[in-house]
C-alpha cells in the first residue's frame, strides 16, 4: 500500500519499543503490522550495536531498512556508516583523562560478558553482541555530579560527548540520533516524521520530528517538558514500553490521511 504522506517512523528500543525489564516487543506487533501494511518504514534508533539491531529488524519485519545504531554514532543500511576506528579512538581517549575520573566510568569495554549480562539482564550471547561496538562506548558512572561535569569537560577536549540514556552514559564523537536522522530521511524520501523515545538521549530526536511521543518509563525520572508539548506536537503515553508504543502509533495513524479515500475519523 502506498505511503502517501511519505511518513517515516523513528523509534528508540530499550524502554520504548522494547520492555524495560523483559526486552519483549510483542505488545507492539499490531501497530508494526499496520505500519508495514501501509508501507511506512520504521527506523530503529538505539544505543544498541548493529549486531544487536539486525536480529531485531528481522524479527520485527524491518529487514532491509536503515537503522541508527550506537546512539546515532553510526547508521546501518546506508553508506553513512560513521567514522572509521571510532571505538578504538574512544577507548584511547578514555585512557588519557585523569586516573581518578577514568575510574568513575566503567564502560562496556571494561566489563566481562558475564558482568554485562548481570548488569543488563541480557543473556550472555546477547551481552556479547552488546560488547561488539564500532562507534560508541556506553558505561556506568559512579562519581558525583561535580566529577561528572569535569568528566564531560575532559572528554570534550578530545571531541567526545556523553549522552544519558535510559540505563547508561554513552560516549561518542558528537553524533546523535537526531543528527543521524537527516541521512535516513534523505534516503527514504521522508516528508513527515514521527519519533518515539523515553530517555534524555531521545530528546533531540523527539523535538526534531514533526510528531513526537514520549513513552512512559516508570523505571527512570520522567523527561522534562519538551519544546512542542505545549501545542500537542509532542505527546506522552500513559502506558509504558511497547504497550504505550502500540497505542500511541495506532492513535496517530487514525488521525492521518495515509491512503487514498481515507479521511481522519471517517
Amino acid at each position: 500500500m502506498k505511503n502517501l504522506l511519505k511518513l517515516v517512523v523513528f523509534s528508540d528500543l530499550d524502554g520504548t519499543l522494547l520492555d524495560h525489564e523483559t526486552y519483549q516487543w510483542d505488545a507492539a506487533r499490531p501497530a508494526l503490522q499496520r505500519l508495514r501494511a501501509l508501507g511506512i518504514p520504521v527506523v530503529l534508533a538505539s544505543s544498541k550495536t548493529a549486531s544487536e539491531i539486525r536480529p531485531l529488524q528481522e524479527q520485527m519485519g524491518l529487514t532491509g531498512l536503515p537503522a541508527i545504531v550506537e546512539n546515532g554514532a553510526g547508521v546501518i543500511g546506508l553508506h553513512d556508516t560513521g567514522p572509521a576506528d571510532a571505538y578504538s579512538a574512544l577507548r584511547n581517549a578514555l585512557d588519557r583523562i585523569s586516573t581518578h575520573l577514568r575510574a568513575q566510568f566503567r564502560g562496556f569495554g571494561d566489563m566481562t560478558v558475564p558482568e554485562l549480562a548481570r548488569l543488563t539482564g541480557l543473556k550472555q550471547d546477547a551481552a556479547q553482541l552488546a560488547k561488539a561496538r564500532d562507534y560508541s562506548e556506553p558505561g556506568v558512572w559512579s562519581g558525583n555530579d561535580a566529577e561528572l561535569a569535569q568528566f564531560h569537560a575532559d572528554l570534550q577536549e578530545h571531541g567526545i560527548t556523553a549522552q544519558r540514556g535510559g540505563r547508561f552514559l554513552t560516549l561518542s564523537f558528537g553524533r546523535t540520533k537526531a543528527s543521524a536522522m537527516d541521512s535516513v530521511m534523505d534516503a527514504l524520501g521522508a516528508k513527515k516524521t514521527l519519533a518515539l523515545g523515553d530517555a534524555p538521549n531521545d530528546i533531540a530526536m523527539l523535538e526534531k520530528a514533526d510528531m513526537g511521543v514520549i513513552i512512559a518509563n516508570p523505571h527512570r525520572p520522567p523527561l522534562p517538558e519538551l519544546a512542542g508539548e505545549h501545542n500537542g506536537r509532542i505527546t506522552r503515553t500513559h502506558d509504558a514500553g511497547p504497550v504505550g508504543w502500540n497505542a500511541s502509533v495506532n492513535a496517530i495513524l487514525d488521525t492521518l490521511p495515509l491512503v487514498e479515500g481515507h479521511t481522519p475519523d471517517g
